[in-house]
């Protein structure tokens, strides 16, 4: 199968049930706090489903989704995916993949992707223009759900796939965050023949759940030691989802307004807001891609890399670490690091597993980097990855040369 034009069209029908259940919600009690400190605000989820069910426009938002050139194809294992190809307006576009995590989607980057793939148009250098590729994660919007047998740790092979048989690229760089940066990740590792750079904003967390290493410094212990009190303060939703997924996708899946406060809670904890969500994301911005996950009936599928994490037994884990040996330390990495995005690690534990060439400490930002801060990110991409142009050049000069 190769690439087919895919148009977002959600049926009507799916839209007047979504009225219908926003008008019924069944409203919990505050328990004496309008604030957030129960893990949410009933006031504003009341403010933001009336929005919702007055006042948010889905069709907008998908004429929207639609300007970008929409595809879907099948990679490898026979997975059915959903992805954005957007071709850079420059003299040589250096092809670029992104990968988004949980809770959000493709949306993720809508404000990124026109940045990288038209510099110019943003006040940018043209030659610092991108084909931007912007993948859903299988389970996720309108890739199909994984086969039997899929996991999280294959879907680095999908995307080479996807860039390599599928695209026509023989060489690119990648981008990712949250579940994005761990398939970055194995991407370089399991294709660093291909993967010239990776751009992160985070280091993954499985690196810190494989132990503390015999010499930490003392930012590493401080960072371990974080880790270790976020998993039971913050992290109970990576648990339910991890080991029950289906316990809350069940009411999830039901409810747009309990859909909506499982997401939004933590756009809210993550970004940069100081506890007002709209100063870092709009009603409908927060909604969209809520939206995403509702038409789609993806909430349950969206939680399968955190079960295959969870269930991993020892041979996995064993096969990964042996894995790391193939390249994830070689190829070039580069850290965009936002303050408020979930844990701040210092560069040295980032050395530890990765060939850091550039560490770049932001101003300000949260986990959604690329929706909340897209201009600090779209600098620091074109920054990196100006270099790698050149060895692409070279690259096809030579193959040239040899009349490959």
């Amino acid at each position: 199968m190769t690439a087919v034009p895919f148009t977002i069209d959600v049926p009507q029908a799916v839209l007047d049930d979504l009225q219908r259940r926003l008008q019924a919600t069944r409203w919990i009690d505050d328990l004496n706090d309008p604030g957030w400190s129960h893990g949410l605000s009933i006031p504003y989820m009341r403010e933001l489903v009336a929005y919702w069910h007055s006042a948010f426009d889905w069709r907008a938002q998908e004429d929207s989704l639609n300007g970008f050139p929409n595809f879907r194809t099948d990679v490898k294992g026979g997975q059915i995916i959903h992805f954005i190809h957007e071709q850079g307006k420059g003299p040589d576009p250096l092809p670029i993949i992104l990968t988004h995590g949980f809770p959000d989607s493709v949306l993720r980057f809508a404000k990124l992707i026109p940045m990288l793939a038209d510099p110019a148009a943003y006040g940018g250098d043209p030659a610092d223009a991108f084909h931007v590729v912007a993948p859903s994660l299988p389970g996720y919007g309108f890739s199909d759900k994984p086969h039997d047998g899929t996991s999280l740790f294959q879907v680095g092979d999908m995307w080479h796939d996807l860039m390599t048989r599928v695209l026509g690229y023989d060489h690119y760089v990648a981008h990712g965050g949250d579940w994005g940066s761990t398939i970055t990740d194995f991407l370089a590792r399991d294709h660093s023949d291909a993967v010239l750079a990776i751009h992160l904003t985070d280091v993954p967390f499985y690196h810190a759940l494989a132990g503390a290493p015999t010499d930490p410094s003392r930012a590493e212990r401080d960072y371990l030691d974080f880790v270790a009190k976020f998993q039971p303060s913050q992290g109970a939703y990576a648990f339910v989802q991890g080991a029950q997924p289906q316990v809350v996708a069940m009411g999830l899946n039901d409810s747009p307004a309990g859909l909506a406060a499982w997401i939004v809670e933590k756009f809210r904890r993550w970004s940069d807001c100081d506890g007002d969500v709209e100063r870092a994301f709009t009603k409908d911005e927060l909604l969209a891609n809520v939206m995403l996950y509702w038409v789609t009936q993806t909430i349950n599928s969206s939680f399968l890399p955190y079960y295959d994490v969870t269930q991993a037994g020892a041979m996995t884990w064993l096969r990964q670490k042996l894995n790391e040996w193939k390249g994830s330390d070689e190829v070039p990495a580069a850290f965009a690091m936002f303050p408020k995005d979930l844990s701040s690690p210092p560069r040295e534990w980032a050395a530890r597993f990765y060939n850091v060439q550039r560490w770049t400490p932001m101003p300000h930002g949260g986990h959604f980097a690329a929706l909340e801060e897209p201009d600090l990110l779209a600098n620091d991409l074109r920054t990196f990855f100006r270099p790698f142009r050149g060895m692409m050049a070279a690259m096809r000069s030579e193959l040239f040369k040899s009349g490959d």
